[in-house]
């Protein structure tokens, strides 16, 4: 691991990376928890087989927006360069915001993959670095630490410089799994598929009900009790108030009014049957759709030898 402090040093490590076709990113945040955050280091790996932080590079950019703004320029807006980052939309509050361009984030991409791929119990950095990447128990005592003191302790820039580590592991790992979620339709195994859902399907319908069941004792008891929190669950009520008004009514209104209103109504099955005579005489759009449904039939439909076990 390099720690940069000096200016040049930080120039000639920007200047460098602004080459690199990929970067796994983190950055530390001084006063994170007040009004002005201020950004402290920005980490930077651009070789993901590195699982030490060996070859990781940190910055000091603490009150220096010069430097910032050219790793920003060089860097963040660079299209070139694709940047990896967990939580991206964090960092890019001080590296660029909108401006960046070509960012990738590891939690987006974690968010879309099913639970079931990835049965862990959050989708923080760490968690996902210690229960899907495997690396060792990582410790917490620097993720609330003073970043905007310095000098800084070993102990902290030992914890920065894994980050990175972990932000490249589980990009490479979230990849992977990405796969095994959008196959080619063209070629998946129907029979396999199927036999797969058989084999759960039981177990899946009596812990869904109970799911639901349980929630909904829960909120009833909670709302009777006048509990609004309990152990991972919040209760909270909102109105919703919804407005509806006669169609014949609303036509007449707005012949009065000089608004410009041109929109198409959607005419359902049982619009059409009660205006059919109307509906003929006027120029009516269609748009027809292929609807696709998977109906899950019983088992008993079938002949023993066509049940794919």
């Amino acid at each position: 691991m390099q720690y940069l402090i000096e200016a040049e040093e930080i120039r000639a490590a920007i200047a460098h990376y602004a080459r690199a076709k990929t970067l796994w990113l983190d950055t530390e945040v001084a006063d994170y928890n007040t009004k002005k955050p201020r950004l402290s280091l920005i980490q930077i790996l651009d070789d993901s087989t590195d699982l030490w932080g060996e070859k990781v590079v940190i910055l000091d950019v603490l009150d220096r927006p010069e430097l910032i703004d050219d790793f920003i320029g060089k860097i963040m807006i660079n299209y070139g360069i694709e940047k990896v980052f967990h939580n991206a939309i964090y960092d890019l509050n001080f590296l660029g915001k909108r401006q960046a361009k070509k960012v990738t984030c590891t939690l987006k991409i974690v968010q879309d993959i099913p639970y079931y791929l990835v049965p862990i119990p959050n989708r923080k950095l760490k968690t996902l670095a210690e229960q899907l990447c495997h690396f060792p128990p990582i410790a917490k005592e620097e993720q609330g630490g003073d970043w905007g003191k310095r000098p800084l302790s070993a102990k902290q820039l030992e914890y920065a410089k894994m980050d990175p580590v972990y932000v490249a592991a589980i990009h490479h790992r979230l990849l992977q799994l990405q796969q095994l979620v959008k196959p080619n339709p063209e070629t998946e195994n129907i029979a396999v598929l199927t036999r797969r859902y058989w084999q759960i399907e039981h177990q899946w319908k009596q812990l869904d009900t109970e799911i639901k069941h349980l929630k909904e004792r829960l909120k009833r008891a909670m709302e009777y009790q006048e509990i609004t929190a309990t152990s991972g669950f919040k209760l909270s009520s909102q109105k919703r108030t919804t407005k509806k008004v006669a169609l014949k009514e609303l036509a007449e209104a707005i012949q009065t009014t000089d608004l410009d209103i041109d929109f198409s109504v959607t005419l359902t099955k049982e619009l059409q049957e009660q205006l059919a005579e109307i509906i003929e005489q006027l120029p009516v759009e269609e748009d027809t759709k292929n609807i696709w449904q998977l109906r899950v039939t019983e088992l008993d439909d079938f002949e023993e030898e066509d049940i794919p076990f």
